[in-house]
């Protein structure tokens, strides 16, 4: 696949100006982390050649010098809130987080419960912390935050919230998903260290939007549709504009709270460092960017893949109306529509051909491969088998898998796991492969192509299975449907 961002740039500017910034506020910094912090699937798929984990790996080029802090809402806890790509709460995924950051090598000095006021499973959570040996602390919920300055700058506000622990000069505030209070603790721990004469400054590390381009750059129109649901808008930076005369791209939020945040540097250090939400961040993407052409063309299917997912989560009574209408004025300013997107038209035609349930997957040579529901395989199952043939270079008629081994597995399925479906899913289907190739050389051989589909587009004609929909994602696949189920009912499993 073609790249338009060069990877190995971007984390030389990104760590060089990480120091820069802690040196200007003497030795101590807390940079907050906007995004995932090392499986940014989202940015690796609108800057083709920005590699997952490149905040982590930049991060490494310093690991002696960082510190990581977790920080959860309670409010999030207490309603068990679904990391979405993942599936998990956010409560476990704090603690898959602190496993990745230890494995490694990172130092993670402490989790952060914020908006705590009592809440039943955010007291659980800190048992569970407790007896796992992680540090936490609590950090209160505070009247007029973040518009009542003088109350929320003192004693009784930020000084309310227990004051954390660090160790390190660069203490990386990070969370599972947004709205977990990762700037709320920063200032709070600038508040409290002012208190013990303590002299340390604030950063916002955020990929996007990309200060740089363009307001309408399908990059950063790609920001807006992955964060349809909070209803974020980009903008000019109209206080940037105003202190040195120059265009920016930030987003509402940042712009709208701007004001309040700089009166509180003031009031915290006695005057503020930054001059505009711009400032405030370190953000090199933008210089790291090779092809721009290519990264349109990368945002623009991201917007499309976004549109279905909201599309199908307004199907299963998990989105708004608005966030599909806020994306599909989105593909309007971006110039793109499904159609533009081969995997959609391909699986769109062989379902209307075969009269079922049809996907298709654009492999990274730009081939076009299909698959269809039959008597022992789901269409995700089929694609998956028919992609691994076409790039081993194996007849797509050839069967890797003979009948002798999928109809006991869907024998099983019926009789014993009280599945109404006999045919086989994606994951089920890769077992059964790996079973055939103890016998099937060209079985095993076609296992060896798995890593070549990491990136590509698939497509189905129908809400695919949530198992199927995993198993594609793992294999770094990007999957969308259409927004309908295959039979009518009004509960789907």
């Amino acid at each position: 696949m073609k790249l338009g961002f060069d990877n190995d740039k971007y984390l030389a500017l990104q760590a060089e100006h990480i120091r820069q910034r802690r040196a200007q506020f003497g030795g101590k910094l807390y940079l907050e982390f906007g995004g995932k912090l090392f499986d940014d699937h989202h940015a690796s798929r609108v800057l083709p050649g920005f590699q997952p984990d490149s905040k982590i790996r930049m991060l490494g080029t310093m690991k002696d010098e960082v510190e990581i802090v977790v920080a959860i809402c309670a409010g999030d806890i207490e309603k068990s809130k679904i990391r979405g790509d993942l599936g998990i709460s956010y409560d476990d995924d704090v603690l898959r987080l602190i496993d990745v950051f230890r494995s490694l090598g990172f130092y993670v000095g402490s989790v952060v419960i914020t908006q705590y006021a009592g809440q039943h499973n955010a007291e659980a959570f800190i048992r569970r912390l407790e007896s796992l040996g992680v540090k936490s602390y609590k950090h209160y919920p505070i009247a007029g935050y973040p518009s009542d300055v003088a109350h929320v700058v003192s004693d009784e506000g930020l000084g309310r919230n227990e004051y954390i622990e660090t160790s390190r000069s660069v203490v990386v505030v990070t969370a599972p998903g947004p709205g977990s209070g990762k700037m709320a603790t920063c200032l709070s721990q600038l508040y409290h260290e002012h208190k013990r004469g303590i002299h340390a400054g604030y950063a916002k590390y955020e990929t996007f939007p990309i200060w740089n381009l363009p307001l309408k750059h399908p990059v950063n129109l790609a920001y807006e549709a992955a964060t349809a649901d909070l209803n974020d808008v980009n903008m000019i930076d109209p206080f940037h504009l105003e202190a040195y005369g120059k265009t920016t791209v930030n987003y509402n939020r940042d712009v709208e709270v701007f004001p309040v945040l700089n009166a509180m540097f003031q009031r915290i250090q006695g005057e503020s460092p930054y001059r505009s939400p711009t400032d405030m961040g370190v953000n090199m993407a933008g210089f790291a960017i090779v092809d721009d052409e290519v990264c349109q063309t990368a945002s623009r299917h991201e917007i499309v893949r976004r549109y279905y997912a909201a599309a199908c989560d307004r199907v299963k009574g998990k989105c708004d109306e608005s966030v599909v209408r806020k994306l599909e004025l989105l593909m309007q300013q971006a110039s793109v529509s499904p159609e533009q997107c081969p995997s959609v038209v391909a699986s769109l035609k062989k379902a209307e051909e075969s009269g079922t349930v049809a996907g298709a997957l654009t492999l990274p040579d730009g081939t076009v491969v299909t698959g269809k529901t039959s008597s022992l395989l789901g269409a995700s199952a089929a694609l998956l088998l028919n992609a691994l043939k076409h790039l081993a270079g194996i007849d797509h008629k050839l069967d890797l898998i003979p009948p002798s081994v999928i109809e006991p597995i869907s024998k099983m399925k019926l009789e014993y796991l009280g599945h109404h479906n006999p045919r086989l899913h994606s994951d089920e289907v890769l077992l059964a492969l790996a079973i055939s190739g103890l016998t099937n050389p060209l079985a095993a051989m076609v296992q060896t192509q798995l890593k070549n589909l990491r990136g590509c587009d698939a497509h189905f004609s129908v809400i695919i299975s949530e198992e199927d929909i995993k198993l594609y994602k793992r294999l770094g696949i990007n999957v969308s449907c259409e927004p309908k189920y295959e039979i009518k009912k009004l509960y789907h499993k």
